[in-house]
């Protein structure tokens, strides 16, 4: 699966950059849809993200391309590989991001459930 994002000026630090806060918060919500395509009429809440470490600089209109790949299902959680590329005019495609995200099935309660 895979969406894409444009930089806005409200997503900007006081740098000019992309704020981390919302790749984190754009990536967390495609392993949400992700997990809820794959999953119908299923509840999830993320469980965790591994290693998250921004390598590039991403500037005002540029188009991120956010692509989602599951890795892993276990019994009550599954995880996605995201990945983030950037594209704008100075550059070709890069990846500038990745981490996996680790959703977990909850019943109406907010327990783990079965897959």
């Amino acid at each position: 699966m895979e969406t894409y994002k444009l930089v806005m000026p409200e997503n900007l630090n006081h740098y000019g950059r992309l704020f981390g806060g919302y790749m984190l918060k754009w990536v967390d919500e495609m392993a949400w849809v992700a997990a809820t395509l794959d999953y119908p009429q299923h509840r999830f809440v993320t469980i965790g993200m591994d290693k998250v470490e921004f390598r590039h600089g991403v500037r005002e209109g540029t188009i991120l391309r956010l692509v989602a790949d599951r890795t892993r299902i276990g019994t009550t959680s599954v995880s996605y590989q995201i990945t983030v590329f950037k594209n704008d005019e100075s550059a070709p495609e890069q990846a500038i991001f990745s981490t996996t995200v680790t959703l977990v099935h909850v019943d109406a309660q907010g327990n783990k459930s079965p897959l």
